[in-house]
């Protein structure tokens, strides 16, 4: 029997599905998209200078220090936060606490991180705090620390102060995305932006023909969406189909989060120039829509909740969202995963020699405070005492001490080079230190499932039973100390 599933192999850890709550992918009926880094992946360097090329303009049109900057892709991660009130950029573990800090660009030193931050706990909630959820924050976040920079260096006209300037870069950064030279930069020359996957379309196929009721709902506009969508699927598709195949319901411009949160008139595309109708009664057909809401599309599907799984990159917008207000399951793109898995497979010999000295790091730390009590208790005439001299057990400890300082000198290198894993500034995407970044907080909190690309659904097929792993706890299989 084993011989008859040899050939099925488990893609590499980076293409897996890993699931936070259990999810039977047969008991879903309708799977929706966003589409930009969801559906459509962009190459992040090119397509951030670019945007980070059209922020620079407009800033430097307001008088702000910009014309000469350019963007860094190795300043900025996603799931860093933007401190405004101190012009600081943080990450933060899963509690909230601070593990990393540059003010502007420059790193923060440990104790001044300490003395800033020691009493600081980090709330989303607080308007102080900006959390870079996507790929699209890279180049807001980057212009924002360069010019903390400028700020500091000699004062900038127009802003008051970090907030101020975090202001009139989130104002800068969405009036590009929002404008049409951007998108007619990026429709000119897909190829420069865009990744191609030439197993997206199979994904999508399996699902369609598994009776999935599949949709797109992305705040992109009908031109742009047509045109990313036909060079990413196009090339890829079976003779005689259009990408628009594949989706039952296409909503463009639907205004997230408020297409889950609000009820919105929708529009009917009736012309592929763009052309719309009104629908006063809401969805009622298939077809490409201008709008709409949530609402709209569950009593149309007749399908709601937990039977709608909806996948997207945007841990508020897409997950966060979508899950709080309407229970619809969830599914967060992190493309950043597979290189993120690659590079921890490469470090993993390190990683192995590091835990297995951070094993012996603990017995040594538990003989020395064991030895010192005895000390102690010696010195003072109290509790049960041990044979050893005074003098013996200084002796020990002063053994013990030598072994655990010639063993840091062994450990500090390594675990200096683990901090540095695919960032040498910020680390590992899911990491602060030993502990869950607050990004993986935010995805373990919001994400059912999550992967690095949707054409991972191959893999783990319509009909598959993703279940979560048995939730680890500290005292999980404790080494004993012998």
């Amino acid at each position: 029997m084993t011989g008859q599933t040899d050939h099925f192999q488990l893609p590499p850890p980076g293409r897996r599905i890993y699931c936070n709550r259990t999810l039977n992918m047969r008991a879903i009926r309708a799977i929706g998209y966003d589409m930009d880094y969801t559906l459509v992946h962009y190459h992040v360097e090119p397509w951030e200078r670019k945007a980070y090329h059209h922020l620079r303009g407009k800033l430097a049109d307001l008088g702000l220090p910009a014309a000469d900057l350019e963007f860094d892709p190795a300043l900025v991660t996603r799931g860093l936060i933007i401190d405004a009130e101190l012009g600081n950029l943080v990450k933060a573990n899963r509690f909230g606490y601070v593990t990393r800090a540059c003010h502007g660009t420059v790193p923060i030193e440990f104790d001044r991180q300490r003395a800033i931050y020691g009493r600081t706990l980090v709330y989303l909630s607080e308007a102080r705090y900006a959390f870079l959820n996507t790929l699209f924050s890279l180049s807001e976040a980057c212009m924002y620390a360069q010019l903390v920079d400028r700020l500091d260096e000699r004062g900038v006209s127009g802003a008051l102060g970090y907030a101020d300037l975090h202001r009139l870069v989130r104002r800068g950064i969405d009036e590009a995305h929002l404008e049409g030279e951007l998108k007619a930069d990026i429709t000119a020359a897909p190829d420069t932006y865009i990744e191609s996957d030439p197993e997206l379309v199979l994904a999508l196929l399996d699902q369609r023909e598994a009776g999935k009721r599949l949709m797109i709902i992305t705040n992109s506009d009908w031109a742009y969406t047509d045109r990313m969508m036909t060079h990413a699927l196009g090339p890829f598709l079976p003779a005689g189909m259009g990408w628009r195949d594949l989706f039952e319901l296409v909503i463009v411009s639907a205004r997230k989060p408020e297409f889950f949160t609000q009820r919105m008139p929708a529009f009917e595309l009736a012309t592929a120039d763009g052309l719309l109708r009104p629908c006063p009664a809401g969805i009622k057909k298939p077809g490409v829509y201008v709008g709409g809401d949530a609402a709209q599309v569950e009593q149309y599907l007749g399908v709601a909740g937990e039977e709608i799984l909806y996948v997207g990159d945007h841990i508020f917008v897409d997950v966060h969202v979508s899950k709080a207000v309407l229970r619809w399951r969830t599914a967060l793109v992190l493309r950043e995963l597979e290189s993120e898995m690659a590079a921890l497979e490469a470090f993993r010999p390190h990683q192995v020699e590091l835990a297995r000295m951070m094993e012996e790091k603990v017995r040594l730390e538990f003989a020395y405070s064991q030895a010192r009590l005895q000390l102690q208790r010696r010195q003072n005439g109290y509790g049960p005492q041990v044979d050893a001299a005074p003098q013996k057990l200084r002796e020990t400890m002063a053994e013990l001490r030598a072994r655990l300082v010639a063993l840091d000198e062994r450990i500090a290198p390594i675990a200096r080079a683990s901090g540095e894993i695919l960032n040498r500034r910020w680390g590992l995407l899911m990491r602060a230190g030993n502990d869950k970044s607050h990004l993986a907080r935010q995805v373990e909190r919001y994400a059912d499932i999550y992967t690095s690309r949707v054409s991972n659904f191959l893999y783990e097929t319509p009909f598959t039973y993703l279940r979560a792993p048995r939730g680890s706890l500290p005292h999980d299989d404790a080494p004993a100390l012998e």
